[in-house]
């Protein structure tokens, strides 16, 4: 995808470096940030430098490769592969993609012969993942483009799109196939609390695409579908338990709930490497609790053209912050992967 003329993925490997897209700061600056080494890239990941479970796994990766190329050349070389994994996976508990990319390049970095041969092995990989990510993307763009008629209005819950992924996204990548094919499509977008990642990130993202787009309060979903001003339902997955049970963006759940009720057509998108095949229902999904600053503050741009974060409760508030929901596979009418649109409980897994 495109930021002022200029393609870019959101995440790649810059020599050692890791260089990605600081999503913190947007919408209001576009930076790259370099990270040398898997600690910094690690933290990269835990604070949400880099967040969305595609994105999270190509820079989980990478941070992998950074953990092979960086270990010693000595009989500790599989002591710093074995922590540098151990660190890597204990970023973020949710997100599969993570844990299906650092597995990928652990396995292929100890099935090399020699330590050159492993070095040379992870890097591979880990660079084979991001172009796998990005190519999931792109087809299921095509296969989801087929649910959205000409003149669709789509409402898609917090970030699924190529800020989330390599490359196309994974809910937003149908929105933007169909565009491309010459659809008239509209967007509702929300997801303005607890991050807002809806309101700063994706309404960014659909902009810069030229999409319609109307950004909403996240419990105004329920009475635009009511009303008949929602024509189908996209949201993309954390992880997706093999009976089709998805995590997602907390909130998600309530939005399928609406959909029901008002017969309108939920949809989840994601790659295969989202799918758990370890992860028997959605009650086996850890959820992930981040911290209570989150609800409690809130952080934009003044009228002064300053990055500023407020309080929004009073000083003793507490608050829960679940980042993540499970939606029942009963409330999906269809999974879009790359190889298609399946019901959800027929799934194809990948495994590593």
């Amino acid at each position: 995808m495109q930021v002022n003329g200029i393609p870019y993925r959101t995440v790649w490997m810059a020599g050692s470096a890791v260089r990605m897209i600081n999503q913190l700061l947007l919408p209001h600056r576009f930076e790259l940030i370099d990270l040398p080494n898997y600690h910094a890239t690690a933290d990269a990941i835990k604070t949400m430098v880099v967040r969305g479970a595609g994105a999270i796994g190509a820079a989980a990766g990478y941070g992998m490769a950074q953990v092979v190329m960086q270990a010693p050349d000595s009989s500790a070389f599989c002591d710093e592969l074995a922590a540098g994994r151990a660190l890597l996976r204990a970023t973020r508990p949710t997100a599969q993609d993570l844990f299906y990319a650092i597995e990928r390049v652990y396995q292929a970095a100890l099935n090399a012969d020699t330590v050159a041969q492993a070095r040379e092995a992870a890097l591979a990989e880990a660079e084979r993942l991001a172009d796998e990510n990005a190519a999931a993307g792109e087809a299921i763009g095509r296969h989801g483009a087929e649910l959205i008629r000409d003149g669709a209005r789509v409402l898609t819950h917090c970030n699924a799109g190529w800020l989330a992924f390599v490359d196309w996204g994974s809910a937003l990548a149908p929105i933007y196939m169909a565009a491309r094919q010459g659809k008239r499509v509209s967007v509702w977008v929300d997801e303005t609390r607890p991050r807002g990642q809806g309101a700063s990130l994706t309404a960014w993202e659909l902009q810069g695409e030229g999409i319609r787009h109307t950004l909403i309060a996240d419990n105004a979903a329920g009475l635009l579908m009511r009303r008949g001003e929602v024509d189908l339902v996209i949201v993309g997955a954390d992880r997706i338990a093999l009976n089709g049970d998805t995590a997602n963006k907390i909130g998600t759940y309530e939005k399928a709930l609406c959909a029901a009720a008002n017969h309108v057509s939920f949809y989840v998108a994601a790659p295969t490497s989202t799918i758990d095949p370890d992860c028997t229902t959605g009650d086996d999904i850890p959820i992930e609790e981040r911290s209570q600053d989150e609800v409690l503050y809130v952080t934009g741009m003044d009228d002064q053209g300053k990055l500023t974060r407020v309080r929004i409760s009073h000083p003793e508030a507490i608050a829960r912050n679940p980042a993540f929901d499970v939606t029942p596979t009963q409330l999906i009418m269809g999974i879009i992967t790359q190889h298609g649109i399946h019901k959800p409980t027929e799934l194809p897994v990948a495994r590593c």
